[in-house]
C-alpha cells in the first residue's frame, strides 16, 4: 500500500512539474518517500519544495487515487527500458546497475505513469486509503547517500488503512519531535556540532559530559572483573590487514596519513589493539577467561548522507571489551554477556527489545565473510544452542554477520516507540588465529582462544542519543547533569542557597543555585523546562529552620523539608540508581 502510495506521488509531482527528474521511492517503516531533482533556481540553488507545494501535490494525488487506476507489471528489455527514460538520468544510472548484477528489468504502470520498479503493489489506485492518506514533509537528499552526488528533494508521506490510524501515528510523531534528541541536545546544552571541526563529529558541552561520566562510572562498577587498559588511536596499516578490517570496511575507514615511509590509519576498532596485548606474553589455561575492556574512541568515515544527530557519527566511544576464552567457557562467558545486556535493559527501563542472531550468507563466503563454512556453521550452533538453554528470545538472520563471525545484536524500543540498534555480542574465530594467540592447556598443549567482542551500551554516542529520546529529556535522579537547583526568593536567601548548594554537594549532589533577576516562579518554569529534577526554594523559613522547599520537574509541591533529611534521601536514590524520586 505505501510502495504503491510512494508511485501515485511520483505520478503527482510529474503531472505539476513536468520537467522533474525521478529517484527512488520506496516504501520505509510506517511510511513511504520519493527522490526528485527539480532543477536549479536563476541563482543556481537547487529548486525546493514548499509546505504549500505539499498540500498541492497531496490533492493531485487524492484525484489519482479516486480514478482507481490499475497497477499493471511489465517486464522489459535493455533497449525499451532506456527508450522509456530516456529522459531520466537517475533511472537510467539504476537500469546500468540492474543490467550489471544481472537483473530482470520490470516497471509497473498506473494510468499514463510507468516506473522502474520490482514491486509489489496493490492491485489499483482505489485500495490506497484517501482517509489514511498524509504527506509529511520534504528535506534534502544526496543521490544514493553520496555527499559527492547530486542533491535530490525527498518528499516523505505516510498512509494508513483509516484516519483513526493515522491520527494516531501523527500523534506519535509529535511527542518524538518533542523527545528528539538533536533539538533536545541544544534546548538542554548536551552537545554541538561545527561546520569547522566536520560533520559527525560531536562536542560534548559539560552536562553532556556528565551523562557520558556516569554512564562510564556505571560500566566500570558492573565490569569490576574487567582488566581496563588504554591503546593509541591511530596504528599501521599492517594491523589492519592483519586483523582483516582493510579488506572488508576499508570503505568506512579514515584515509590513511603517510608517516616515515608507513601509512598510519585512524582506528575503525579496538580489538586488533587487545588482541595485541593478549598475545604480548605467553598465557595459560588458568589465565582463562581473560576480559580486556577499554573505553576507546573509533573513527569511522560513515557517508554524509547517513550522518544523524549522535545516532550516526564519524567518532564515537565504545564500550568495549575482547573476551578470550576456552571452548569450554564459552556458554557461561557469552551468557554472562547476556546477563548483562539484561541489567542495563532493567535500569533504564527498557521493556521492548530483541536480540538476533545474525548469521553469514553462504554465497557472500569470500566476499563478505571469511571463507570457512564449516566454521561459520559450528559457531552459529554454538550460540543458538546457549540462547536456547538460557531461555533467552532471539530470531535469526541471515547475511547479518560481523565478517569473522555469528553474533547477537540487539535492537531496543524508545518510550516513543522508535528503533535502535544499541548493542552486540560477537563471536570471533578468525582473528585470534591470525594474531597467532595461543594459551597453554592443561596438558600442555598450545591451543587458540575463542574471542567474544561486546559493547553491551553500544557506543557513548548512539546510546545516549537514545536515552535523550527514551526520557525525553527528563533523566532519572541519578543521571541528570543537574540534579537540583536552590532558588532564593528574595536577594537576602542568596547566602543561605549557597551554603543549601555546598551542603549537598558535599552529600554528592549535582547543585546548582539560579540567583537571576527574574522572579521566583520564573526561575522554577526555567529549571523544569531544563528538565532538573528538584527545584529547592528557600526563604525566611527555610533559612531560620536549616530547610528546603521542594518542588519537582512535574510541579509536585513536596512541602519543607529539613536539609539534612532531603540530602539523605537524595544521596541514597542516587547511590542505588533508582528512577523513582
Amino acid at each position: 500500500m505505501r510502495h504503491s502510495a510512494a508511485h501515485v506521488l511520483a505520478q503527482a509531482v510529474l503531472e505539476l512539474y513536468p520537467a522533474a527528474k525521478l529517484g527512488i521511492g520506496p516504501p520505509i517503516e510506517d511510511g513511504f518517500y520519493y527522490d526528485f531533482d527539480l532543477g536549479e533556481d536563476a541563482d543556481g540553488k537547487p529548486v525546493t519544495f514548499k509546505p504549500r507545494d505539499l498540500a498541492r501535490i497531496e490533492k493531485r494525488m487524492r484525484k489519482i487515487i479516486q480514478r482507481n487506476f490499475p497497477f499493471e507489471r511489465r517486464e522489459i528489455d535493455s533497449a525499451e527500458s532506456r527508450a522509456l527514460f530516456a529522459d531520466q538520468p537517475y533511472k537510467l544510472e539504476l537500469i546500468d546497475q540492474f543490467e550489471a548484477d544481472g537483473d530482470a528489468l520490470t516497471t509497473y504502470r498506473q494510468d499514463s505513469f510507468e516506473d522502474l520498479c520490482r514491486g509489489p503493489h496493490v492491485a489499483h489506485t482505489g485500495e490506497i486509503p484517501i482517509s489514511g492518506l498524509k504527506l509529511l514533509h520534504s528535506a534534502g537528499a544526496y543521490w544514493r547517500g553520496d555527499e559527492f552526488r547530486p542533491m535530490l528533494q525527498r518528499i516523505y508521506g505516510t498512509v494508513f488503512p483509516g484516519k483513526a490510524e493515522l491520527d494516531a501515528h501523527l500523534a506519535l510523531m509529535e511527542e518524538a519531535r518533542r523527545r528528539d534528541h538533536r533539538r533536545l541536545g541544544r534546548d538542554l546544552d548536551l552537545f554541538i556540532f561545527d561546520d569547522e571541526i566536520g560533520p559527525g563529529l560531536p562536542l560534548w558541552l559539560p552536562n553532556g559530559n556528565i551523562l557520558r561520566e556516569e554512564l562510564e562510572k556505571l560500566a566500570l562498577e558492573k565490569e569490576h572483573d574487567y582488566l581496563r587498559v588504554s591503546t593509541p588511536h591511530i596504528a599501521k596499516e599492517q594491523l589492519y590487514q592483519r586483523s582483516g578490517h582493510l579488506p572488508y570496511y576499508r570503505d568506512e575507514m579514515y584515509a590513511p596519513s603517510e608517516q616515515e615511509g608507513a601509512s598510519y590509519y585512524l582506528r575503525p576498532m579496538n580489538c586488533p589493539f587487545h588482541h595485541k596485548i593478549f598475545g604480548d606474553r605467553q598465557r595459560s589455561y588458568r589465565d582463562m577467561p581473560m576480559r580486556i575492556a577499554e573505553y576507546g574512541m573509533v573513527y569511522r568515515y560513515e557517508a554524509s548522507g547517513s550522518l544523524f544527530g549522535l545516532m550516526r557519527v564519524r567518532a564515537a566511544q565504545q564500550n568495549d571489551a575482547h573476551i578470550y576464552c576456552t571452548e569450554a567457557q564459552f556458554e557461561s562467558e557469552f551468557m554472562r554477556v547476556i546477563d548483562l545486556y539484561r541489567f542495563y535493559f532493567d535500569l533504564f527501563g527498557i521493556d521492548k527489545y530483541v536480540m538476533q542472531l545474525s548469521k553469514h550468507a553462504s554465497a557472500e563466503l569470500g566476499n563478505k565473510y571469511v571463507d570457512e563454512p564449516e566454521m561459520w556453521l559450528k559457531m552459529e550452533a554454538l550460540v543458538r544452542e546457549v540462547m536456547i538453554k538460557a531461555d533467552v528470545p532471539f530470531v535469526e538472520l541471515e547475511d547479518e554477520a560481523a565478517f569473522y563471525g555469528p553474533k547477537i545484536d540487539v535492537q531496543v524500543w524508545s518510550a516513543v516507540g522508535r528503533e535502535f540498534s544499541l548493542a552486540t555480542n560477537q563471536v570471533d574465530f578468525v582473528q585470534p588465529a591470525r594474531f597467532e594467540l595461543t594459551y597453554v592447556d592443561r596438558d600442555g598443549s598450545e591451543k587458540t582462544p575463542l574471542c567474544i567482542h561486546r559493547a553491551p551500551l553500544g557506543s557513548h554516542e548512539r546510546f545516549v542519543g537514545f536515552l535523550i529520546e527514551h526520557y525525553g529529556g527528563a533523566f532519572p535522579l541519578w543521571l541528570a547533569p543537574v540534579q537540583a537547583v536552590v532558588i532564593p526568593i528574595a536577594d537576602r536567601h542568596v547566602d543561605y542557597a549557597y551554603r543549601v548548594r555546598a551542603a549537598l554537594r558535599s552529600v554528592g549532589l549535582r547543585v546548582d543555585v539560579d540567583d537571576g533577576p527574574e522572579r521566583m516562579n520564573k526561575k522554577i518554569r526555567n529549571a523544569q523546562q531544563q528538565k532538573v529534577p528538584y527545584m529547592l526554594v528557600v526563604g525566611d523559613r527555610e533559612s531560620a529552620e536549616n530547610s528546603i522547599s521542594v518542588r519537582t520537574r512535574e510541579n509536585e509541591d513536596r512541602g519543607v523539608v529539613a536539609l539534612a533529611e532531603f540530602g539523605n534521601h537524595a544521596s541514597g536514590l542516587i547511590a542505588a540508581r533508582k528512577n523513582a524520586m
